[in-house]
């Protein structure tokens, strides 16, 4: 697949976007950034597409009559751009129907957990108070579900028994950094394929979707 341009929605401090920047510079990713939309103008990211001469956009619910619209206003901005993939970056919110309808299995999103497992807020506190012994992160596709989504790739990471929310989070976010980015490669070079609640990677049967740290 080739002239990707991407898209990214992110409210908060934009770590997520910040790897996806630096992979796409460095060639890792075959892609353009084309636009950075936020609902938070407080956002760390906005600072970050600045330092790379993203274009971004402040676009705030309370500024629609209802979410309809202001998904409708968000699709409309990155059709104008020519944006084909839609990234999800530490955005807060459920994504409306009115983008997903634009963008069928082209809205792309990471979750702090191993889903189905711990979906919605908060999945690093839900699995290190549930006592999990494997914790992780997800990317999937988007539906109109709370991260229900066909699941493109999962790292995992050893839980603890006396870890935190902050202690778990930080290894997990270093394992998102890795498989975002990944996976926004595999959709590039148009590899991924989705077939009711699977997703298939083209390629060497033997390359798992599944990243495994050691276990120490």
């Amino acid at each position: 697949m080739s002239d990707l341009t991407l898209g990214v929605l992110a409210s908060g401090s934009g770590s997520n976007f910040q790897s996806i920047i630096n992979n796409v510079e460095s060639g890792f990713i075959s892609a353009k950034i084309a636009v950075l939309i936020t609902d938070n103008p407080e956002a760390r990211a906005i600072e970050r597409a600045k330092n790379h001469s993203i274009e971004t956009l402040v676009i705030r619910p309370r500024d629609f009559e209802d979410k309809p619209a202001y998904y409708s206003q968000i699709a409309e901005e990155l059709r104008k751009r020519g944006v084909t993939l839609v990234i999800l970056a530490g955005f807060m919110r459920v994504v409306g129907k009115a983008l997903l309808d634009q963008y069928p299995n082209r809205v792309m999103n990471i979750h702090p957990a191993l889903l189905p497992s711990f979906p919605g807020l908060h999945g690093q506190k839900q699995a290190a108070d549930y006592g999990v012994k494997l914790a992780g992160c997800t990317v999937h596709f988007v539906d109109e579900g709370v991260d229900t989504g066909p699941i493109i790739i999962q790292a995992a990471v050893t839980a603890y028994h006396d870890d935190t929310e902050d202690t778990l989070g930080e290894r997990i976010l270093k394992q998102e950094h890795k498989i975002f980015p990944y996976a926004i490669k595999l959709y590039s070079e148009g590899r991924l394929s989705v077939k009711g609640r699977k997703v298939i990677i083209k390629g060497d049967r033997t390359e798992t979707p599944v990243i495994n740290p050691p276990l120490n």
